[in-house]
């Protein structure tokens, strides 16, 4: 934004406010001279036609409140889905968010007409609720220096908590892009020096951070879109991807139907209104909790491995039950 357009939006704001503006005033609040003052009010009336007048009780006012400076462009459902879309993203990227997002929204409602903004702001709030499930408990700063590393192509040096092992470690990573799974799961996905891999962290597991100095070469043969595909939900597991087939029975299968889990899946229709999912996947964990998650309506084909993992967990369960 450049210097003149940034002070006259300044300007329109003193006028806008309860208190009574002058040339002397708005000049010291904005440290400029009060001939620069001068010939920006002759701007607004001149190139945008600005409704301006002066008297001694009011100062500088515009006598059509609803006059709007031309800086923002938009119809009313634009600044409806700009205004639902910082409520989506508040919900579910978090804490990370929350200041810059009330920030923006408040300086979009400074260039709206008052009304306009009171009935997006009621039906944002009353009529369209956004929720985002279990809330991950997000560091704003290390969020922040995370961008600022992908960006600028910085390496970081991360203490790291892993939950799997409940252990601690500290990490030089490459950070290749930033990743959130299902708006709530933030995850930093790059290459680790310490396992000399392509590797992904939890944010909110990253205990702290530092931004280094250096900077890094992204590894020309990485295709983040190529990556993301061969994971299932959040887990990339290693090596060359396995076929996996779960069979789901006809109460269970409309559910599994209605979406696309993954990029490989295809989906056999079965007589009895039963379906069979196949796909290929780098990793079984994720896979194994998705599976449960369905109860006695999935049961896994193939591989072996996962049929074993998801053996292994319902044989721990009915021991906690006493089965």
């Amino acid at each position: 934004m450049s210097r003149h357009l940034e002070r006259l939006l300044a300007i329109d704001l003193l006028i806008r406010s309860k208190t009574r503006s002058t040339n002397k005033i708005i000049a010291a609040t904005l440290e400029v001279s009060e001939r620069t003052i001068r010939s920006d009010l002759a701007f607004l009336r001149d190139r945008f036609n600005a409704p301006l007048e002066f008297s001694r009780s009011k100062g500088h006012h515009y006598t059509d409140p609803e006059w709007r400076l031309p800086s923002i462009s938009l119809s009313q459902g634009e600044l409806f889905a700009l205004t639902l879309g910082a409520r989506m993203l508040q919900a579910y990227a978090g804490s990370a968010y929350i200041s810059d997002l009330r920030s923006a929204i408040m300086r979009l409602s400074e260039r709206l007409p008052e009304q306009t903004w009171i009935d997006l702001q009621q039906i944002a709030d009353e009529k369209i609720i956004f929720t985002a499930g279990a809330e991950s408990y997000l560091d704003p700063q290390i969020w922040s220096q995370l961008v600022e590393a992908c960006s600028n192509s910085r390496q970081v040096n991360i203490h790291y908590y892993t939950a799997s092992r409940n252990a601690n470690s500290d990490r030089v990573v490459d950070p290749y892009l930033l990743h959130i799974y299902r708006g709530t799961n933030p995850y930093l996905i790059g290459f680790c020096h310490k396992r000399q891999d392509i590797r992904w962290f939890r944010v909110d597991r990253i205990r702290e951070l530092q931004l280094l100095t250096s900077k890094f070469v992204r590894d020309p043969t990485f295709n983040s879109k190529e990556h993301l595909e061969k994971i299932f939900q959040s887990e990339v597991g290693s090596g060359s991807p396995i076929s996996v087939a779960i069979w789901f029975d006809a109460p269970t299968a409309p559910y599994v139907r209605e979406r696309r889990w993954h990029p490989t899946q295809e989906i056999e229709e079965n007589s009895d209104g039963s379906i069979t999912l196949q796909m290929q996947v780098t990793g079984l964990n994720d896979l194994k909790r998705w599976v449960l998650g369905y109860g006695k309506g999935a049961v896994v084909k193939e591989p072996p491995e996962l049929v074993a993992l998801v053996k292994g967990e319902v044989e721990g369960m009915s021991k906690h039950y006493g089965l």
